[in-house]
């Protein structure tokens, strides 16, 4: 069923150019949209494609909107715009509340009326799964642990004992959270297992990407804050908090005991090493490794982006020569009895 462009526009609070009567009942890309379809511009580099494009009306910017020939909801973050529209013209299969046969539920564990438990899932002992949860297929809700309102496990998602996940938290396939922490103490050339006696507590309006892991604390709690964004496959260790809004990519991994602060983007496949402390806002791009703090807001990088082999090779034989190069150097400075404090007095 499709919404006319004037219900979206007042909706959202856009501006609209062109027809109130008109609908749209589904989105698309500016490259396969047709009449019925909502696309949206965020980035000017696909502002060539408005005059090509059938879109029965796109979302964009008012700089964009003079290149748009079809209709236009003008607003001021069209990419957010363009996110809530399409939670509204493609939303989730509501699932009906109740108990799938297959499913295992302890006697004491306390399951919404309105709450939809899977098939092959179980909810352990003194488990809480409260209103409107969806539980998807095979998961399993540890002893102990809550699950608040609205959260959507999707399927094969593993919430350990005590676990605490917050309001409206999405949680994608084959994630763990609240496994063992990486704990051990070295003892004569053998290890022995540290308890981990932590949980992990996920806040309100978080997502949690495909096998990503969140271990438990050793002692205190790992914590996930507010409206946390986690891509697929990152890892994330005991003790480590993430601070609220902020966004990590594929394939990071957080050492254990860090802190990660507010409104943080941190690239995809950035390791960061433990007990470290990232201040509120900053930004690590993709595949550079943290070994210290960083103390303050800003853009950061590690690593060598892509070259050609042959340049690559000559560059990596350059950095191994660097330490030798500044031996020299410095034998040399002592020789002349001139080095760069002696240089600068002189100018």
């Amino acid at each position: 069923m499709g919404i006319s462009l004037g219900e979206l526009a007042v909706r959202f609070g856009c501006e609209l150019r062109g027809d109130p009567a008109a609908s749209v009942d589904r989105v698309a890309t500016l490259a396969d949209a047709d009449s019925h379809s909502l696309a949206f511009v965020a980035n000017p580099h696909y502002r060539r494609q408005l005059a090509s494009s059938r879109a029965g009306a796109v979302v964009l910017d008012a700089a964009s909107a003079a290149d748009c020939t079809a209709a236009a909801l003008v607003c001021e973050n069209p990419h957010a715009t363009f996110a809530r529209i399409a939670a509204v013209l493609h939303p989730h299969p509501v699932a009906q509340p109740g108990v799938h046969p297959t499913a295992v539920l302890a006697p004491g564990a306390r399951i919404d009326p309105s709450a939809h438990i899977g098939a092959l899932s179980v909810i352990g002992e003194g488990a809480v799964v409260g209103a409107r949860v969806f539980v998807g297929p095979q998961c399993l809700i540890d002893e102990g642990a809550t699950v608040s309102e609205d959260v959507r496990l999707t399927a094969r998602v593993t919430v350990c004992r005590r676990v605490e996940i917050g309001a409206r938290t999405v949680v994608q396939p084959g994630a763990v959270i609240g496994g063992d922490g990486f704990g051990f103490a070295l003892e004569r050339g053998r290890w022995i297992k540290v308890p981990q006696t932590g949980t992990v507590r996920v806040g309100a309006d978080v997502e949690i990407g495909a096998n990503t892991t969140i271990d438990r604390g050793a002692i205190e709690d790992t914590v996930i804050e507010d409206g946390v964004k986690l891509d697929n496959l990152i890892m994330i260790a005991h003790n480590v908090r993430v601070g609220a809004h902020s966004a990590l990519a594929a394939c990071v991994g957080i050492s254990g005991s860090t802190t990660i602060g507010r409104h943080c983007m941190i690239g995809g496949q950035v390791g960061i090493g433990g007990h470290l402390t990232i201040a509120d806002k900053v930004i690590i791009t993709g595949c550079t490794m943290v070994s210290h703090s960083i103390p303050r807001p800003g853009v950061y990088s590690g690593g060598i982006p892509l070259e050609e082999a042959h340049v690559w090779r000559r560059l990596v034989a350059r950095f191994k020569r660097i330490d030798s190069l500044a031996t020299r150097l410095k034998a040399l400075e002592r020789h002349t009895s001139r080095g760069p404090d002696q240089e600068e007095q002189d100018d």
